[in-house]
């Protein structure tokens, strides 16, 4: 027989037997050539869990700017710093590498492994996409969270970006938004007639339904175009972003609630060439480092708006108004009326909807009885 001897840390066999058999001789040196294999293997897995990246991340947003582009920063952040340094992210705002708006396109062929932004940026490429930023009318922050984790939201978004090269994350929220900023009040719907109106995403369309006419500009251009006319109206974030941007200098007119925004969810997207080059604990780190500024980010938005909007309300130079109830039912009624003509040409928006939809109509009945209940209660 043969024994298996550790000798100050060093394994080896030894022969028990001289007259061992040949069967046993094989099985001695099969056993011998199956630790060397481990052991080979071993040392394989250690040098990829060394292995380091060097990669890039573009964004959407300003240098910089508060909770948007900061929440990106601390992605890149939060990878480094889980990774050991094994993940170096170069963060580049919108504009510093690429324009804003081509961020999926620099990911998707590999020009930057990460982007940073908001997927309903990337209408051009499927309708669908926008679904995983916000719906009118749709989910707030807490429901978008738990369709996305435990819905079938993510896997949706999955199959969405994969055609592209990309593994899309939830990383960030920034919570039910305001409806924008005004220069002329909006009464009834015939005041959306010829509006010019910079909002994104299924919002924008259910605005030139309206007679509007929606406008497509990065963050950094809203000031300017709402100062010179080139718009009449924004919508943009909320009091806190609001107020980095000086929208409060240009437009006369806050409405609220954010019908077309309540829970708009932005994303990191990974070139999926890039994600799959990696071991599976880092990986790992990307998922949770997004979820990690996805709840972070909510929950400085919830800080910082407050405080913000307080600001605003003490301007006597601007007019915080709710739309009037008969302009959101109306605009809930087209919101409806745009999503159901894009699932009757498009099969992933219809499937991304039915996902959608069913969730939403779930999770109501709870929230009623729940964070609304609770919320009416301060009325008492």
């Amino acid at each position: 027989m043969i024994d298996l001897v550790c000798e100050s840390g060093i394994y080896t066999y030894k022969f028990k037997d001289i007259s061992m058999k040949r069967r046993e001789f094989v099985y001695g040196a099969a056993g011998i050539a199956a630790l060397a294999a481990c052991q080979e293997k071993e040392q394989n897995n250690s040098s990829n869990d060394q292995q380091s990246f060097s990669w890039k991340m573009v964004t959407t947003w300003p240098p910089n700017f508060p909770g948007l582009g900061t929440g990106a920063n601390n992605v890149a952040k939060y990878i480094e710093s889980l990774s050991g340094g094994r993940i170096k992210i170069q963060v580049y705002a919108g504009g510093e590498l690429i324009p804003p708006l081509e961020v999926f396109d620099a990911v998707s062929s590999g020009t930057a492994e990460l982007g940073h932004g908001g997927s309903y940026y990337w209408r051009s490429k499927s309708e669908a996409m926008q679904f995983f930023t916000c719906v009118p009318f749709g989910l707030n922050t807490h429901e978008m969270n738990a369709w996305l984790y435990y819905g079938g939201g993510l896997e949706l978004w999955q199959e969405a970006y994969r055609p592209f090269n990309l593994e899309p994350f939830p990383a960030g929220n920034t919570g039910v938004q305001m409806g924008g900023w005004f220069n002329k009040k909006i009464n009834n719907m015939e005041d959306f007639r010829g509006l010019k109106i910079r909002m994104p995403g299924l919002g924008g369309e259910v605005v030139r339904m309206a007679g509007g006419i929606s406008v497509a500009l990065p963050g950094s251009e809203i000031f300017t175009a709402l100062q010179t006319g080139v718009i009449d109206a924004t919508e943009w974030v909320g009091p806190y972003n609001d107020l980095s941007f000086g929208l409060d200098k240009v437009a006369k007119y806050y409405y609220y609630p954010g019908w077309h925004e309540p829970g708009p969810t932005l994303e990191c997207m990974v070139n999926l060439d890039a994600y799959n080059s990696l071991p599976d604990d880092l990986k790992s780190i990307i998922k949770v480092a997004c979820q990690a500024v996805n709840m972070d980010m909510t929950a400085e938005y919830n800080a910082r708006n407050s405080i913000a909007l307080k600001q605003i309300i003490d301007d006597k130079t601007v007019e915080v108004i709710p739309y009037p109830k008969e302009v959101l039912k109306e605009l809930k009624s087209l919101s409806r009326e745009v999503i159901n003509n894009l699932a009757s040409r498009d099969p992933l928006v219809a499937k991304v909807w039915r996902s959608y939809e069913n969730f939403l109509n779930n999770s109501r009945h709870w929230q009623q009885i729940s964070e609304q209940a609770y919320i009416d209660t301060t009325e008492l």
